[in-house]
């Protein structure tokens, strides 16, 4: 259903507000540059410290951008069950074609509430649901076992893994079967989760080097390991540094010396150290990046 690289936005900020010219100059680039879907209001997106306003506009400029050439997969999770549904109603309304929607966090809740937490947001909407499973955020993994389960949900058609457990894309596919989209959520991670059998990537790096990891995702799908090794070797140190800090503010701070848009983060995230500034310096040009833009 979903495939490639499929770039987990950021959202451009200007004196406190969202940006919305740089936004959707950032959307056009992305897909120019071969970015295979767009997910507006994920967790690099800041999601945690939009405004329900602020939310629903993002999601809309992004489907507007777009233009209906590549799919929007919005990003509609929260840890409040009606939060959600709600947020994912006013996505399929906007006509996003997907809703990338977060294990809860900070409830902590069974693995029985996470099915139910599901549940819910499925029936509530028509819209395709992709879990995003990502313990090292939200303190809790949806087992196999509970993907299976949803899995069984008509509209529950995938997930993105961020588990950093590369053979859990490989155990979900023994038990649900290849037809469920299974996407990367670790680039660094991307060419051994492809292997096992993801379908793609929402990437962070995406947002930096869209054409570089465009041209990966084509590499690794086709089975071409040469190729894709070679490019996933060659942003190794793009995809590290992006998160030498709590991202997206290094995302950020890189975006901002490719001119797309400020360095701006919203408390409690800070701009980053002039270490990781150095860093992200010299690993943009020695990608060429810098010097392309």
């Amino acid at each position: 259903m979903f495939t490639g690289s499929i770039a987990a936005l950021i959202t451009p900020f200007r004196d406190g507000k969202v940006d919305e010219k740089a936004f959707a100059a950032l959307v056009d680039w992305q897909i120019r540059e071969g970015t295979s879907a767009l997910v507006p209001c994920g967790t690099t997106g800041e999601s945690p410290t939009l405004s329900p306003a602020e939310h629903q506009r993002v999601i809309e400029l992004c489907i507007e951008a777009s233009g209906g050439r590549v799919p929007v997969i919005a990003g509609t999770g929260s840890n409040s069950t009606h939060e959600a549904i709600t947020l994912t109603r006013h996505a399929q309304k906007a006509g996003a074609d997907a809703a990338l929607i977060v294990t809860p966090y900070y409830n902590k809740p069974t693995q029985e509430g996470l099915y139910a937490h599901f549940k819910a947001i499925a029936a509530a909407v028509d819209l395709p649901i992709l879990i995003y499973n990502i313990p090292s955020r939200s303190v809790i993994d949806l087992s196999v076992e509970t993907m299976a389960r949803l899995a069984r949900l008509p509209n529950i058609v995938g997930v993105k893994d961020a588990t950093g457990d590369v053979t859990r894309i490989s155990r979900q596919r023994a038990a649900i079967g290849p037809q469920f989209c299974q996407l990367s959520g670790d680039d660094g991670l991307a060419l051994g989760q492809i292997a096992h059998g993801a379908q793609g990537c929402i990437s962070v790096t995406a947002n930096i080097a869209p054409r570089l990891m465009a041209e990966f995702e084509a590499a690794a799908l086709a089975g071409d390991l040469a190729a894709a090794r070679s490019r996933h070797d060659r942003l190794l140190s793009l995809h590290e540094a992006l998160f030498a800090e709590t991202s997206p503010a290094p995302v950020k701070y890189a975006a901002s010396l490719l001119g797309l848009c400020t360095e701006e983060v919203r408390l409690p995230l800070v701009p980053v150290t002039e270490a990781t500034r150095s860093r992200l310096a010299m690993v943009l040009t020695g990608l060429g990046l810098l010097a392309t833009a």
